[in-house]
């Protein structure tokens, strides 16, 4: 029997799921595939958007051989056993790469030639950014093209079309939770409803569920339920409404979310909203994203809880937030200040701190901004009574120095 996800993969660009910013009518991915000008190409983005069938559909749109690496099981034998093969032919193949992330320096040293030759055309997919895991030479050798999760309307028209095909009944709860809980993952969906339906008939919410307790990723799928009930959470934490925070967060664990988003988004808020009023806010929040990510659930629930009625307790200050985005607009508007000759690297103009007395007046912008104001709530009344202690006790000091020079 052919598993669903092979059965349904798309084999041309109309049929491709999703993707309209890059294959939609007259987008320049699309356009280069249809006109044969597609240069080396590495193709980004989460599990089961459609990197490795876009691959094949280039392939067979440019009517090349097509051959598939993985780069974590690639060797350099394989290749030029491959190059070998097609000398001399009129036609060069495309090489897929697939987890091109993992490819060693060495290993795109060896690429670079072949690429520059047209040896072959290299298409290369990855879940993660390449401009992050890819030389220099090798990305100004190539494009590279970002693909998104699948939106659930798309995820939901094509279920559909598999459903009537298949004649496969699903309950309309199990329906939603297929897309939901599939995060943007097509080839997901379809391995959870062909397991489903091998199960029994009409396919339920308690069979799906109990294949698959948890969606798929943190966050990628589209569903108003998902973002409603995140935002919910975050502005009950927000607003210290500790019961509001639980409730939330019993919804989005019941729901599927994976403890790891919870996390990751708990401590977002720890840094953007607590900030330096409670510093340690952070560091549970760090804490519990590596505790959650070794035990998952059911046990995950409690350091998520703990950890949202700790913020949901603590005091609240987005200063630090508000500072670097006000720096970095400045930046942006195009305010660029040359750094001061006696700070610059090696400067015997430097007037070194911590001999003297731990503060010095001296100047560290050419010209004065200021991003950041204290909140005076928490742990930053602290802070800020630090900064001024510091300062005042370095200026009575520079002063002391310099009644004594004067004696």
């Amino acid at each position: 029997m052919i598993p669903l996800a092979v059965k349904y993969r798309p084999k041309t660009l109309d049929e491709m799921v999703g993707q309209a910013h890059l294959l939609g009518e007259g987008k320049a991915l699309r356009v280069l595939i249809e006109k044969g000008a597609l240069p080396h190409s590495f193709l980004y983005g989460p599990p089961g958007c459609g990197k490795t069938t876009l691959a094949r559909i280039i392939a067979s749109r440019l009517d090349r051989p097509y051959h598939e690496l993985n780069a974590t099981s690639f060797k350099l034998e394989e290749l030029r056993k491959l190059l070998k093969r097609y000398e001399g032919s009129l036609q060069a193949p495309l090489l897929f790469i697939d987890e091109v992330h993992r490819l060693s320096k060495t290993q795109q040293e060896v690429l670079l030639p072949i690429m520059e030759k047209g040896r072959v055309l290299i298409v290369g997919a990855s879940t993660q950014n390449p401009y992050y895991s890819m030389t220099a030479a090798i990305r100004s050798r190539s494009h590279l093209f970002e693909l998104n999760a699948i939106d659930e309307e798309a995820m939901g028209r094509f279920l559909d079309r598999v459903l009537e095909a298949e004649g496969i009944e699903v309950e309309p709860e199990a329906r939603e939770y297929l897309i939901h809980s599939s995060s943007g993952d097509l080839r997901g969906m379809l391995n959870l409803l062909e397991s489903a339906a091998a199960v029994g008939s009409p396919v339920g919410l308690a069979t799906l569920r109990s294949i698959r307790p948890q969606a798929l990723q943190a966050g990628s799928a589209e569903a108003d339920s998902h973002y409603e009930l995140t935002s919910a959470m975050i502005k009950s934490v927000r607003g210290s409404d500790i019961d509001a925070g639980l409730y939330w967060l019993a919804r989005l664990i019941e729901g599927g979310e994976p403890p790891e988003f919870l996390a990751r988004r708990l401590a977002i808020l720890a840094a953007e909203d607590i900030g330096n009023a409670n510093p340690n806010a952070l560091n549970l929040a760090a804490s519990t994203i590596t505790i959650v990510e070794k035990i998952g659930y059911p046990e995950a629930r409690i350091p998520l809880a703990q950890l949202l009625i700790y913020l949901a307790s603590s005091p609240k200050s987005n200063r630090a937030y508000e500072a670097i985005n006000q720096a970095q607009k400045s930046v942006r508007i195009g305010e660029l200040h040359p750094v001061p000759s006696h700070i610059k690297t090696h400067s015997k103009n430097y007037l070194y701190p911590h001999s003297c007395g731990g503060w010095v007046e001296q100047e560290y912008l050419p010209t004065p901004m200021r991003f950041y104001e204290s909140s005076g709530i928490g742990f930053e009344k602290k802070l800020q009574e630090w900064v001024e202690s510091i300062r005042s006790a370095g200026a009575q000091n520079e002063s002391e120095e310099k009644e004594q020079g004067g004696g």
